[in-house]
């Protein structure tokens, strides 16, 4: 697949992309565009995303799945889960950013995978899978999960736990999870102390990206979380 020029994006959310991953090409940022395009095309046939947002997909989605993508240390061969993929996000970015890492994008709801899997032929990214299932239910080990306001932080600790391969090469395996809200509260309630933080108002102007971060958890520390609630119950 072949891109000449980039048409649509704002300026300004051209420039931010590639601050955050000066290393995109022109093809790159195009397929992001193209992503975005679709979101709205489907959008209007079933709710993707929020109708809210539809004004806003780069900024309140694109984005902040971009900073994922700066901090996640994928190495090619990785292979990466997208729990509650929804409309793509943040795994359809992913998959843009790093074609040489395998994803697999689940969600319960039908519709939403068939869009997902469109996206996918669509946008070139033979890497990048969609499939109609739960996390509790699915067969395959991963060295990274990722999402995006999935569920409760708990829960969706539980379901990683699930699918994290005990034998991933990568020292950084683990979950990389998009959340907003009072961090410290959510943490300290959960019993689990994250590897990193990311604040995405490091990485993006503006006040909606206050309280919002990606958080790492390591692989052990998100099994040894699981362990300790199953044993608990």
């Amino acid at each position: 697949m072949r891109f000449k020029t980039i048409m649509v994006l704002d300026q300004n959310n051209v420039h931010q992309i590639q601050r955050l991953i000066p290393r995109l090409s022109e093809e790159q940022i195009y397929q992001l565009e193209r992503f975005t395009e679709h979101i709205q095309v489907w959008n209007e046939k079933i709710n993707v995303i929020s109708r809210k947002d539809m004004d806003h997909i780069t900024e309140h989605h694109i984005l902040p799945s971009l900073v994922l993508a700066k901090v996640i240390p994928l190495q090619p061969g990785n292979h990466v889960l997208d729990i509650g993929t929804g409309g793509g996000f943040p795994g359809i970015p992913l998959g843009i950013v790093f074609p040489k890492a395998r994803f697999c994008l689940i969600d319960s709801i039908g519709k939403k995978v068939g869009i997902v899997s469109e996206a996918a032929k669509t946008l070139d990214l033979s890497h990048v899978r969609a499939k109609q299932i739960r996390a509790e239910s699915l067969k395959e080990s991963f060295d990274f999960v990722t999402g995006r306001a999935v569920t409760a932080l708990p829960t969706f600790l539980e379901w990683a736990a699930m699918r994290l391969s005990k034998t991933s090469k990568n020292p950084d395996s683990g979950v990389f999870y998009l959340k907003g809200g009072a961090l410290e509260e959510a943490l300290t309630t959960e019993e689990i102390e994250p590897k990193q933080v990311y604040p995405l108002s490091d990485y993006l102007d503006g006040d909606f990206y206050k309280e919002k971060y990606v958080i790492h958890f390591a692989a052990r520390d998100v099994r040894r979380f699981a362990h300790k609630r199953r044993t608990a119950r």
